[in-house]
């Protein structure tokens, strides 16, 4: 099962398009657009990581745990400070971030300003679910490597557009559009 239908399943894409005022096709649209970046920024952090893995789900439980999804699916609004922290620790800065937008809103037609506000929501929600599954015994390898391995931006969308290197991860390549944009 791919990432995008277990946020479906979740019910994380319902709750967020409610809360964002849009209908689930364009939450769901804007959602898978954002993923191949969010995954690729998970499994730079995991090569990062003291620890590797280990790393990875301290990281996770120190931003919220499965408590991140818990918030998305939530009936109160979506504490979306809590999804920029996850994004600050995958991306390392608001610029990634805006060029991740400004990616998916040319892929997509979606406005920048939507994607932006759905980035630490859909961010949140993947935390959230990667928390939960190492937390229920399933570990963090295998559930890693199935969505960071089987979701990888070559697999295509917005994450091989931006893949310029063709490395199979597009968040490198981010980085620095992210950089030459902030000169």
């Amino acid at each position: 099962m791919n990432i995008i239908n277990i946020l479906q399943q979740s019910g994380g894409i319902s709750t967020m398009a409610k809360e964002l005022g849009i209908s689930e096709s364009v939450a769901e649209t804007g959602a898978a657009a954002l993923l191949p970046a969010i995954l690729g920024g998970f499994k730079k952090t995991t090569q990062a990581q003291p620890g590797g893995l280990d790393g990875l789900g301290g990281l996770l439980g120190q931003l919220g745990g499965g408590g991140l999804l818990d918030s998305v699916l939530g009936t109160e609004p979506t504490p979306v400070a809590k999804g920029n922290d996850v994004l600050g620790q995958i991306f390392g800065s608001k610029e990634v971030s805006r060029t991740v937008a400004a990616g998916a809103e040319q892929q997509t037609g979606i406005s920048s300003e939507l994607l932006k506000k759905m980035l630490p929501m859909v961010a949140m929600m993947v935390a959230g679910y990667m928390a939960k599954q190492a937390g229920n015994g399933g570990g963090l390898g295998g559930l890693i490597g199935g969505l960071l391995g089987g979701g990888k931006a070559s697999s295509g969308g917005l994450g091989s557009l931006l893949d310029l290197n063709g490395d199979g991860n597009a968040l490198d390549d981010i980085i620095g559009m992210a950089g030459k944009l902030a000169r």
